[in-house]
């Protein structure tokens, strides 16, 4: 059971998905997963997303500790003809990727696992939103980009910051784009148990 004394553990080093759980007023311990987050030649947005989140599964509830009441573990990919684009390493690349998604839709992918720990995993789901970007002029871009604000974020934007500017709408979950699908995490949490008398 997750509570104050027996927190969830995130396996993941994103402060987004910290901040997404710490909102909903679950107590969180974050300790990151080290995997190979590399694209294999010909791997799909699914398959990548299952591979990626099953290794941090691995990694991180082989570490956990009898003071956890329960793991999380995700990833998320921006999705544009059929390629996931990655982090940016720089403004350069943030822009080409900016350049890609401007002026029409692009799926973001959230997969995330969950477990008791031992590791026993009771629930895993990918949830997806689709997200339209209005059309910008290269300046726009350009200044965008330089803000560096999308370059720890995969498609090189932050719909929860500046990047705002450039989303026109979404369908499907917000805070999925955010890094985690809020809605479906508290409602598997609850199904497996692990949380009790929620909110």
């Amino acid at each position: 059971m997750i509570d104050a004394d027996t927190p969830l553990l995130l396996g993941s080093a994103s402060p987004r998905r910290r901040e997404l759980l710490a909102d909903l007023g679950i107590p969180v311990r974050v300790r990151p997963a080290s995997v190979d987050e590399s694209v294999a030649p010909g791997e799909g947005a699914a398959a990548y997303l299952h591979r990626v989140v099953d290794a941090k599964l691995a990694a991180v509830g082989a570490e956990a500790t009898a003071d956890v009441g329960g793991l999380l573990v995700a990833d998320t990919s921006v999705v544009v003809d059929d390629e996931i684009l990655g982090k940016p390493a720089d403004a350069r690349e943030a822009a080409e990727m900016l350049r890609r998604l401007v002026g029409r839709a692009h799926v973001v992918m959230t997969r995330y696992a969950i477990a008791r720990p031992g590791p026993e995993r009771v629930s895993a789901r990918t949830v997806e939103t689709r997200v339209v970007m209005r059309g910008a002029s290269a300046d726009e871009i350009a200044r965008y980009a330089a803000t560096g604000e999308g370059f720890d974020k995969a498609g090189g934007y932050a719909i929860q910051g500046i990047g705002a500017f450039l989303v026109e709408r979404i369908e499907g979950s917000y805070s999925n784009v955010v890094g985690l699908p809020q809605c479906e995490v508290v409602r598997d949490l609850l199904d497996a148990g692990l949380l009790h008398g929620f909110p």
